[in-house]
């Protein structure tokens, strides 16, 4: 059995722009359901994605059972107005309009609520994110409000005080968490907060020209430690690829081997652990 607890279904590993426009004006049913067959093929039998406006996860969702694969989507992801997140979600600008949205996810039968509360790595530079996360006070109450409304939450977070202020707040999982310090992680296993490390979102960057050679391996090098600190402190590690992120395509196998290096002897148990969290969470 094999899972994947962080796919995008709408994205294709190459060219996000021309993944998008494949399914603009029509979801592209063709497509979604060559993929699926990959993955049946392949043996996966959870996918979890995250999400797109345009319903390519909602139909693969509506698919996957006949390929023997629970998905679970969010529909859209949520972002603040004119931060990072708008090219492929939905957004809010104040707390009413979240509200809303989250009330819509469960009107249109989405899984969970995905947050969107910080930027992303940027690849020639170790150590910087696109932009800093939102404030603490709000991630707790756009945590409070999905959790209030049933939902678990996914939280696409980089940042040590980003993530440290999700775990406290109760996220379920975390996605990506670049340059996470202790606190962060103390926060997040006391809180038996999941972290999907989406290594292979970094690990596939090597050897490719695009970015910076020296700071991919750096940022690879710091992921892979605190993977490891964090299994350490007891905290739940699961597997997920990012697949549809540049060099990531779907169904690609640089995961597993990328997490043994922060979990080594214990891999196959660790992340049994907590992707069976993910899966009964989600």
């Amino acid at each position: 059995m094999k899972i994947d607890c962080h796919i995008h279904m709408v994205l294709d590993g190459e060219n996000w722009k021309n993944a998008i426009r494949r399914h603009e004006n029509q979801v592209n049913v063709s497509w979604i359901r060559a993929t699926l067959e990959k993955y049946r093929a392949e043996g996966y039998t959870y996918l979890r994605d995250g999400g797109d406006r345009w319903g390519v996860g909602r139909c693969a969702g509506s698919l996957a059972g006949e390929y023997g694969i629970r998905y679970r989507t969010p529909l859209a992801p949520i972002s603040k107005a004119g931060h990072y997140g708008g090219f492929i979600g939905v957004h809010y600008e104040n707390f009413r309009d979240f509200q809303a949205l989250v009330e819509k996810t469960r009107a249109e039968g989405g899984n969970f609520i995905k947050i969107m509360i910080s930027g992303l790595m940027d690849f020639d530079r170790f150590g910087v994110l696109s932009e800093e996360g939102l404030p603490p006070e709000e991630i707790r109450e756009l945590i409070h409000i999905a959790h209030e409304e049933g939902f678990p939450v996914m939280a696409h977070a980089n940042g040590a005080r980003t993530v440290e202020a999700a775990a406290e707040a109760g996220v379920d999982s975390v996605e990506h968490g670049a340059y996470l310090d202790r606190e962060a992680m103390a926060a997040m296993a006391e809180a038996g907060t999941v972290w999907v490390p989406t290594l292979s979102t970094i690990g596939n960057l090597r050897g490719k020209g695009r970015f910076s050679q020296e700071a991919v391996e750096k940022i690879l090098e710091s992921a892979v430690e605190n993977v490891a600190y964090f299994a350490g402190l007891g905290g739940l590690v699961a597997p997920g690829t990012d697949a549809g992120a540049w060099a990531v395509p779907h169904g690609c196998a640089t995961e597993e081997p990328l997490l043994r290096l922060a979990l080594g002897s214990r891999t196959d148990e660790l992340l049994a652990r907590g992707g069976q969290k993910i899966m009964d969470i989600f």
